[in-house]
């Protein structure tokens, strides 16, 4: 897929939002606020996905929201065709509400349970399109077969379909009013893992035929790895490195990244590598750390020396190499592949669980085919 072009179709620029603590009595003062999304920024081009990963509470969700015009931002822009998001009032916002859809995680809450497959997928024609009652039956005819539905099933009740029937319906309504930019939040992972490529492969098919473009929040790196052109980490509210996704799946350099690609590394059972375990806890985002607000759980920064200034300097979001960048100070040791395998070998063996007396097997024995050491190093 080509890359964007020089005019991006949706542009988010310093996206903040926090929220207010709830006040301990009445007539207390506020006394902070929690920093869901804080200063982030992306450029999503036309046909392309942008997916963003991360642990919970990391601001996915709220970023989407934003981006859904469910949530005003504290700051920040969100630019939709050059046109500031803040600026639109009357036809020009129901315009670009009808531009941007959603698919949520679980079809059987986002369905209404009361209204047959017809009536859900007709519903946004319905209240924004001025149709006959044979061009409205027409277009949804038209939705439920490019989703891969049969046309019988448009009598059906959503308890009636499976969970992977009850996805497409969901994903025909989102596609009722043509958008161009669908915001899929983890659109596969309450499915059955049999019919998750299906679906995975209806979505790529569906991007081509009615040039979408996909904001995607998911927790599996399969699904993101598959689906995206871009991929930005998350982390307490910050993106910490965003990239191509093959540069960020072989070649990322923030150690929070590589942690969660170790964590989801199923080669694991294959070649006994252990995986990097990420010790404490995510820091509340009401009190994040200074500096790094990863430093507390960086274990790059447990292996080198002269790191205060992780503690006390927030590293800035810099280029390091073409359509990449990273928000580290020591991102650099990382690059040269020797180095970067004896850090990533000590990390390991940091993180293996001293119950588990299994030899690591030595690497590339038994890796998967057609993956090699160095994509998931």
């Amino acid at each position: 897929m080509d890359r964007t072009p020089a005019e991006p179709l949706l542009e988010a620029r310093n996206l903040t939002k926090y929220y207010p603590l709830a006040r301990k009595a009445p007539w207390s003062r506020r006394t902070g606020v929690v920093r869901a999304v804080d200063g982030i920024s992306f450029s999503l081009g036309e046909q392309e996905t942008i997916s963003l990963v991360g642990e919970s509470g990391c601001g996915k969700t709220t970023t989407a929201r934003m981006i859904l015009d469910l949530e005003r931002p504290t700051k920040g822009e969100i630019v939709y065709r050059s046109r500031d998001l803040r600026t639109l009032r009357g036809s020009s916002r129901l315009e670009y509400r009808t531009s941007v859809q959603a698919v949520f995680q679980d079809p059987t809450t986002s369905l209404d349970p009361r209204r047959r497959v017809r009536a859900i997928v007709g519903e946004p024609l319905a209240v924004n399109r001025k149709l006959s009652h044979g061009e409205l039956n027409r277009h949804v005819d038209e939705l439920l077969t490019a989703v891969g539905l049969d046309l019988s099933q448009a009598r059906s009740f959503p308890h009636e379909l499976s969970g992977g029937m009850r996805q497409r319906v969901a994903v025909a309504q989102s596609l009722a009013l043509r958008p161009s930019l669908i915001v899929l939040d983890e659109p596969v992972s309450a499915l059955d893992v049999s019919i998750r490529a299906q679906i995975m492969n209806l979505l790529k098919d569906l991007q081509t035929e009615f040039g979408l473009s996909y904001l995607l929040i998911a927790h599996d790196l399969a699904t993101v790895r598959y689906l995206s052109d871009q991929v930005a980490a998350l982390y307490l509210g910050q993106i910490v490195e965003i990239g191509d996704s093959e540069i960020m799946f072989t070649r990322s350099l923030h150690p929070y990244t590589l942690a969660l690609i170790s964590a989801a590394d199923s080669s694991e059972d294959r070649d006994g590598r252990p995986r990097i375990v990420l010790q404490g806890d995510v820091a509340s985002p009401a009190d994040p750390p200074s500096g790094c607000r990863f430093h507390p759980r960086c274990w790059l920064r447990t292996q080198l020396s002269d790191t205060e200034r992780c503690t006390t300097e927030a590293p800035a979001l810099r280029p390091l190499g073409e359509n990449h960048r990273v928000a580290c100070h020591f991102a650099e040791t990382l690059t040269e592949p020797e180095q970067r395998k004896r850090l990533l070998d000590v990390a390991r063996e940091a993180s293996r669980d001293p119950a588990d007396t299994t030899p690591a097997t030595p690497t590339g024995v038994g890796a998967a085919p057609g993956r090699g050491e160095e994509d998931w190093s």
